[in-house]
């Protein structure tokens, strides 16, 4: 797949901002910093699409961006930040937990945790949260290039253990320094768009294999 157009159609605050057009949502969550916005630049080839910055909490809203008029990532406030005040936080669980319960359109979650640590009782937390909504989970493992490439499979294998990913889970190490992993990514959205497009035939997909892990 190439990315050839891209637009942030909504900031979104509660359910009826939400774009009304039924097109397919892939949901990005993680912890504040870990690298979102510049996933999404990565992704689709535009360095200041996403607003990055170096200060953690800066998403407050769900941000619908529009992929090639056929799908979008919805990027969403992220957790962890110790200066966000109990009331925000709870505020944005909410925000999460709405769209979660009741958006059809989506159709898979991809968790960033950061590859050069521990997956934090936050990143447990929230794959467990996802996991209760019966939401099959990609994981993005962030920062890869931060790791020497022979210790990139023993921080790997401490983020599936840890989390205790599902069968139908995945992992992708990804860079946005680099850009490893854009191209695996990009070839996985692509099939997964097939896929829910060709769900009647495709009850048992190849894709749905673990530990499948890409780079």
């Amino acid at each position: 797949m190439k990315i050839n157009t891209t637009e942030l159609v909504v900031s979104a605050v509660r359910r009826s901002q939400y774009p009304e057009d039924k097109k397919a949502e892939f949901l990005l969550v993680g912890r504040s910093n870990v690298g979102k916005s510049s996933f999404i630049n990565t992704i689709t080839g535009r360095k200041k699409l996403a607003r990055t910055s170096s200060t953690p909490g800066k998403t407050r809203n769900l941000n619908f961006y529009l992929l090639n008029d056929l799908f979008y990532f919805v990027d969403v406030p992220g957790y962890g930040y110790a200066s966000v005040s109990k009331k925000e936080q709870k505020k944005f669980g909410l925000m999460i937990e709405e769209y979660l319960e009741k958006r059809e359109n989506l159709k898979r979650t991809f968790l960033l945790v950061d590859l050069r640590h521990k997956p934090s009782e936050d990143d447990i937390l929230m794959y467990n949260f996802l996991k209760y909504y019966n939401l099959p989970v990609t994981i993005i493992a962030t920062k890869a290039d931060k790791i020497a490439t022979t210790k990139r499979e023993k921080h790997k294998k401490l983020i599936i253990d840890t989390l205790k990913l599902k069968e139908e889970d995945n992992i992708f190490l990804f860079s946005s320094e680099t850009t490893l992993g854009k191209e695996p990514v990009l070839k996985y959205l692509d099939e997964l768009l097939n896929l829910n497009e060709n769900k009647e035939e495709n009850t048992k997909s190849n894709i749905n294999w673990y530990p499948r892990t890409y780079a």
